[in-house]
């Protein structure tokens, strides 16, 4: 291993080209992933947390990433983020009103992706493809648009009757399901909306997601600096925000945010 980088690490940066190609944010530097597909790397964590937000040293984080005062506190980490239907920026109550014009009271969309089961969810049009590449999605659908954050968390709980909101991360990494007719999801869902949301109804079409992964891990087992220090092994994929090893081990970055880590590779 003739090379390193050290620092704070943050979730995955990823760009969506015929296969996502990922980059690490750590300490000041973006380490190119890709490329180091099939080698051996080392991550080593160097016994240091710091919040992502004030940047204080912590001994755990909350909400992947912050100190508790940052978490409990932070427009970032507000209910509405993960119960979009809880959102009041539209009334004039947020934690931060400046964060909210930009976040809650912007356009926000409803999709559908395939992660391994069909969900369903909210995200900002700035987010997208991100925040499908996030989850590990293979295929997924814009299916309408709001005005605000409130509204899109409504028709979200209105398809929870017919659709799942969560992403089960082992399936998702072990692709070890079947895909179901796409195009008839898809007018299953316009239908559902018409009901009661036919006006937020959008025309879209199915977008494929490419991972770059040599291999599966047969076995999948995460591990966490929280248990080991360090971890060497062959990288041999990526998806989502997970490092596949050769050895069936997975490290989730995300999880990760705000750690101190040395990477030899």
């Amino acid at each position: 291993m003739s090379n390193s980088n050290s620092g704070i690490i943050k979730k995955l940066r990823s760009q969506l080209n015929e296969e996502v190609q990922y980059n690490l944010p750590i300490g000041s530097d973006f380490v190119n992933l890709n490329p180091l597909i099939g080698n051996n790397i080392k991550v080593s964590f160097l016994d240091e947390i710091f919040c992502i937000k004030c940047n204080n040293k912590i001994k755990k984080t909350f909400a992947q990433g912050y100190c508790f005062p940052c978490f409990r506190d932070a427009p970032e980490t507000s209910e509405c983020i993960l119960r979009p239907e809880l959102c009041r920026a539209h009334e004039g109550e947020s934690r931060d009103m400046q964060w909210s014009k930009t976040h809650c009271l912007t356009e926000q969309h409803i999709y559908m992706s395939f992660t391994g089961n069909l969900k369903i969810g909210v995200t900002r049009s700035t987010q997208i493809p991100t925040r499908w590449i996030d989850q590990g999605a293979t295929k997924a659908i814009i299916l309408c648009t709001t005005p605000n954050r409130y509204l899109a968390g409504v028709i979200e709980v209105y398809l929870k009757q017919f659709y799942s909101d969560r992403t089960h991360w082992i399936k998702m990494l072990s692709g070890n399901f079947e895909e179901p007719d796409f195009d008839q999801c898809y007018q299953d869902a316009k239908k559902h909306l018409n009901e009661k949301f036919s006006q937020y109804i959008l025309d879209s079409e199915w977008i494929d997601i490419n991972y770059p992964i040599e291999s599966i891990p047969e076995k999948i087992k995460s591990f966490s600096f929280d248990k080991e220090q360090t971890y060497e092994g062959i990288l041999t994929g990526i998806k989502g925000q997970y490092l596949l090893f050769k050895e069936n081990k997975v490290l989730n970055i995300r999880k990760h945010t705000g750690y101190k880590i040395r990477l030899d590779y």
